[in-house]
């Protein structure tokens, strides 16, 4: 199967909907989006833009298992 994604207006949903119910299950699934779709788009498009310009730190495995002992090591005693 092929996917697409439709940008509507709330106004016509129903019509949309009862257009694409014409089609059978074998033809044509709707899925819904995830509500927080939009925001975690959002979230990772900034993240993404701060890595492309330099200004984020990258760490390797090394340095990450470096850190979390030292964060541990402070909260042991």
């Amino acid at each position: 199967m092929e996917a697409i994604r439709l940008e509507f207006q709330p106004e016509i949903r129903e019509k949309v909907l009862k257009l694409l119910s014409r089609f059978s299950p074998n033809e044509l699934t709707i899925i819904e989006e995830d509500s927080d779709f939009k925001n975690d788009k959002e979230k990772v498009h900034a993240a993404y833009t701060k890595l492309k310009s330099g200004n984020e730190k990258l760490y390797s495995i090394d340095e990450v298992d470096s850190i979390l002992d030292n964060t541990f090591s402070e909260y042991d005693n």
